[in-house]
């Protein structure tokens, strides 16, 4: 029988996780600084890379990758970082990606098929696939 996780610890990943989603790069580079691993997922296997790409924040982004963060961190659902940035229309989020060594191919649906499912043939083109 597992022990139930430690509340402090839950209400911290909580906080970090919104740190992700917020965009609050400076108090997100403290936590990993400080131990907290740049790849810390959620229950729904978003890491916090998916969580700052799919929400717009490319600062936040660059700062996990340049920390060691994946850029291709598949959730439970078979979406990476970059599917999510190209879903949102985050064009500055999906450059950042691309320099952290993103794969447009990788994930179901990859950021190929979600920029050819919604017509974004600018995307295409970036990603090479025409």
């Amino acid at each position: 029988m597992s022990e139930a996780p430690d509340p402090e610890v839950v209400e911290l990943a909580t906080k970090i996780f919104d740190l992700a989603r917020q965009g609050g790069t400076e108090a997100l580079v403290a936590y990993v600084d400080a131990g907290v691993p740049a790849n810390l997922t959620n229950d729904r296997g978003d890491s916090l890379v998916m969580l700052a790409a799919y929400h717009g924040h490319a600062d936040a982004v660059r700062a996990l990758l340049a920390r060691g963060a994946e850029a291709d961190r598949i959730n439970d659902r078979g979406q990476t970082p970059l599917a999510g940035a190209v879903f949102k229309g985050e064009t500055e989020v999906i450059k950042t990606l691309l320099e952290g060594g993103a794969d447009p191919a990788a994930g179901t649906p990859s950021a190929i098929d979600t920029a050819r499912m919604f017509g974004k043939t600018e995307l295409l083109e970036l990603f090479g696939a025409h």
